[in-house]
């Protein structure tokens, strides 16, 4: 071989950058997850159980990172996931912007953790948290474009993967830009509810996950649940094969794969045919939203939306900080009455 080793080297390093900028994530070997959904919904578990971590769930604050790693074989190098969780339910919104960047989007899905056991709190919970997530997405899918308008074109037709060409449902469906899995946690508590409930919140979850091109299931403490929910996010985090099993009975845990529900088996809202007609709704998610939350009226928004100062926790108090805290409030307050004197004092000047 007439190649020397450096060479050989720098074109397997060429050949690697090639690969990585197609844009689908397969060769680059580092994706990204991120947890949103329900406060105390059982994200922070979630992801421990993933990654065999042995530990008890602490409270999270607002966001934080964890990462885990996973070999494709043997002198292989190992695949990284990345793990962000948004804690405080619907009340940090604007941390969003934070994990998806135009650099980790094109490896990047959302897991939306509902706590089934909060049924009024559940509408409310998805529809902010995930209008926040795609508006963000559809931000920096727009900033990408500007750069790398290929790579932008190439996700824009990835949010269709999912859906096979004949499916009747294409032209009624808005898949979420980016993969979506949606997630009923607590199973354990929804299946003693009232059969009629359970049957109203299976229904809504499952139009919603399937307008939105999205996976469906639900998990609980049961061994066998927390392996299938293990199974689909690894299929995020390390692209191991997706599954493509189905449960649509209302009587068990949901488990459907993107795709592979449709209108049709889901049906009508679950309101008699008379009512329907009475209900004024400009798409079908807003009829979904006003048949649902006329069985489970949401909480007020600000109830949903009210978050503790952390500062102001006592089971983070430090008396030295919290001291230098107060003097620094004190001092705010005293510029902000001598700033609006002088505004005042500009104005009558001028």
């Amino acid at each position: 071989c007439s190649e020397t080793l450096w060479e050989i080297a720098k074109a397997e390093v060429e050949k690697k950058k090639s690969h990585g900028s197609e844009g689908n994530g397969a060769e680059i070997g580092e994706k990204s997850v991120f947890f949103i959904g329900s406060k105390n919904g059982g994200k922070t578990t979630i992801i421990l159980r993933c990654l065999d971590r042995d530990e008890p769930a602490k409270p999270t604050l607002a966001l934080e990172y964890t990462y885990g790693r996973r070999t494709k074989g043997h002198n292989t190098p190992k695949d990284i996931a990345h793990f962000w969780e948004l804690g405080g339910g619907t009340s940090l919104l604007d941390l969003i912007s934070i994990p998806i960047t135009c650099d980790s989007l094109r490896t990047f899905s959302v897991v939306l953790v509902l706590d089934l056991s909060k049924p009024n709190d559940l509408w409310p919970t998805m529809e902010n948290l995930l209008q926040a997530t795609k508006s963000h997405v559809d931000k920096v899918i727009m900033k990408l474009g500007k750069t790398n308008s290929k790579a932008a074109s190439e996700m824009r037709q990835r949010m269709w993967s999912a859906m096979q060409k004949d499916h009747p449902d294409r032209e009624l469906i808005d898949p979420f830009p980016i993969p979506l899995v949606i997630i009923g946690s607590k199973y354990d508590i929804f299946q003693d509810f009232d059969p009629e409930k359970r049957k109203v919140i299976c229904k809504t979850l499952r139009f919603v996950a399937h307008y939105y091109g999205a996976s469906l299931m639900f998990t609980s403490k049961s061994e066998a649940l927390l392996l299938k929910m293990r199974g689909v996010v690894n299929q995020l985090a390390f692209g191991i094969d997706k599954s493509k099993s189905i449960c649509v009975d209302q009587n068990k845990p949901l488990f459907i794969t993107a795709g592979l529900d449709s209108l049709c088996q889901i049906g009508s809202p679950p309101v008699p045919d008379s009512d329907i007609g009475k209900i004024q709704a400009h798409s079908p998610m807003e009829l979904w939203k006003k048949v649902y939350e006329k069985l489970f009226p949401p909480k007020s928004t600000s109830t949903l939306k009210a978050i503790q100062d952390p500062a102001r926790d006592p089971q983070y108090a430090e008396s030295e900080v919290d001291e230098m805290r107060v003097q620094k409030d004190q001092e705010l307050e005293q510029y902000k009455r001598s700033s609006s004197k002088t505004w005042k004092q500009i104005d009558l000047d001028s």
